[in-house]
């Protein structure tokens, strides 16, 4: 008997066998290393200075801005996705489906639509993109509170009105767009397209905050998203305030995405992309494994198609597109085999 019990592979930990250890180590080196590589790559290449020379970093320095940028988006999507499709214990739907890139787009839209191509240049600065991540959390949160408050508050009921809400948004974004002269319809277009260059440096001493905070919250919760991973019923009998855990959760997850989409705009299918691939490379239910891997494919990824858009193809306004059509295939197949939502 005793023999039959060690020769199993029964385990408590967060990898099922020694093997799985070493390969998450691995994996997690070779993200590490890529996304280095990136970022030095984006710091120096086509750099005429001599690397190390003040020259050199003079000129690095106008590029950390999109850097930054790109780690600051890595972290948010990252961890938000992850997150989200652990409370609703679904792979498939991103923090996307509750409407912050529809409200987005509804903003930028408005803002043409009433006070034109100057008004949208002029409306800018921290108190504009602190505006939206307000609007935006505070939709959220007025739809957490209304949906999951009370004794028959429903996390389903809740998502489907979130779909709901942002295809009217969406509806109205749209009409609007087909009453603005094509100049202006221009100009809006290269807005409603996530792309880091949409991302001012202003943004960043209040977006770096907001991320790092609540990533750092979520991180910290590690454990409890562990027992939400196992639905309600069990995650109640083992003592966890599932409502209020759940409600938390959301709340930081609509911060990371609010200062995400506020800060370059859309990109819809990054997060699953990301999540999708990071739950493969971890090979893990320990969030607390999950969301380095995470973070880190999501920057490889992010530095990654920038690069080689932009020095390859020259098509840098390309790269959000790029990666919306590979997330969104990923996205296919993975329903496909699935064979259901």
């Amino acid at each position: 008997m005793a023999e039959a019990i060690a020769a199993g592979t029964r385990s408590s930990g967060s990898f099922t066998t020694p093997r799985a250890r070493r390969r998450y180590v691995i994996v997690l080196g070779i993200l590490v290393a890529l996304s280095v590589a990136f970022a030095f790559a984006l710091l120096a290449w086509e750099n005429p200075m001599p690397i190390g020379s003040p020259g050199f970093w003079r000129i690095a320095k106008l590029r950390v801005t999109n850097v930054t940028v790109m780690a600051v988006v890595a972290v948010a999507q990252a961890i938000a996705t992850v997150s989200f499709q652990t409370v609703t214990n679904n792979r498939i739907i991103t923090p996307s489906i509750m409407g912050f890139e529809s409200l987005y787009r509804v903003v930028q839209t408005t803002t043409v639509y009433l006070f034109g191509v100057a008004g949208l240049v002029a409306i800018q600065g921290v108190w504009q993109f602190g505006l939206q991540v307000v609007i935006m959390v505070g939709l959220a949160m007025a739809l957490y509170g209304w949906l999951l408050s009370g004794r028959y508050g429903n996390l389903q009921i809740m998502l489907l009105i979130g779909i709901i809400i942002g295809g009217g948004l969406g509806a109205i974004s749209t009409f609007m767009q087909r009453l603005l002269t094509p100049s202006e319809f221009d100009v809006l277009a290269a807005r409603l397209f996530g792309n880091v260059s949409n991302a001012d440096a202003s943004y960043l001493p209040l977006a770096i905050p907001l991320c790092i905070a609540a990533s750092a919250l979520l991180w910290m919760r590690s454990r409890r998203l562990n027992l939400l991973a196992l639905g309600p019923d069990v995650s109640r009998s083992l003592g966890l305030d599932h409502k209020r855990e759940l409600f938390i959760v959301l709340f930081l997850v609509a911060v990371l995405m609010a200062t995400s989409t506020a800060l370059v705009g859309p990109m819809t299918f990054l997060g699953f992309l990301v999540a999708t691939l990071a739950y493969q490379f971890a090979d893990t239910y320990d969030h607390r494994l999950i969301f380095p891997v995470a973070v880190l494919t999501a920057f490889t990824i992010l530095a990654g198609a920038y690069f080689v858009m932009k020095n390859v193809f020259y098509a840098q306004g390309m790269v959000s597109i790029l990666i919306e059509l590979v997330g969104g295939t990923v996205f296919l197949i993975v329903i496909l085999r699935k064979g259901r939502l």
